[in-house]
């Protein structure tokens, strides 16, 4: 029986690696199972020596890994980004997010504002402050902690209006979902994929990452809001 390929990833990739894990799977017999949590809670484990085959974080925390030589550099490949997405508690009312300035109305008529703690919640983050707002709406923002996705916290009423990156709204029961960011202001994280230097099953690791970045993992990435980088 092959080895198991042992992956850790941060939340924003945990519905397509699954899925892409079971056709991966399915099409070679060769497991596949990914632990996704915080990103900055992967970064550290994998950081700190922990063993895994593959790690797959947004694109600057891999380079990190590559730059301290945790990951095998030459094995770097980008298997996907996403955008942010805005959203609300299903059935509430739908705030316009035509352009920036709509989006910073939308944002100052909130009682609550809702973001993560990855690359998302740290574009937002610099977004109201280039904004002048940070002051104004700094009681009213909510964090949601490492790996709980915002469309939880909105669905459960503690937030009512939210921001992160697609792939973790789609899915999430109880919110509609307004759209994406405006062009002018949107940022679109780039995930990647390495093998660890701590590797036990480094080749299989390499096959499967192979597979992620082909045409044939292209449908799984669209239908959890993602899209293929190449």
């Amino acid at each position: 029986m092959p080895m198991k390929i042992n992956g850790i990833s941060s939340m924003a990739t945990r519905q397509v690696l699954n899925d892409l894990a079971s056709a991966y799977e399915a099409r070679s017999g060769q497991r596949v199972a990914f632990e996704s949590t915080g990103g900055v809670a992967a970064f550290k484990r994998v950081e700190e020596g922990e063993a895994f085959d593959i790690v797959v974080l947004a694109a600057d925390a891999i380079a990190r890994l590559a730059a301290s030589g945790r990951v095998d550099a030459h094995s770097r490949v980008r298997i996907a980004r996403s955008g942010i997405a805005i959203a609300v508690a299903c059935g509430a009312p739908h705030a316009s997010i035509d352009d920036e300035a709509a989006v910073r109305e939308a944002v100052l008529a909130a009682r609550s504002i809702g973001y993560s703690t990855g690359p998302s919640g740290a574009h937002l983050m610099r977004l109201f402050e280039r904004w002048g707002i940070g002051a104004r709406i700094a009681s009213r923002i909510v964090q949601a902690p490492p790996g709980v996705a915002v469309g939880t916290l909105i669905a459960q009423g503690e937030v009512e209006l939210g921001f992160q990156q697609m792939s973790e709204m789609t899915g999430v029961a109880g919110i509609d979902v307004l759209g994406m960011l405006p062009s002018a202001i949107q940022a679109l994280t780039v995930f990647e994929g390495a093998v660890c230097a701590k590797a036990s099953a480094a080749a299989p690791a390499r096959e499967f990452l192979k597979f992620a970045t082909s045409s044939d993992a292209d449908a799984a990435k669209t239908r959890h809001g993602m899209e293929s980088v190449r």
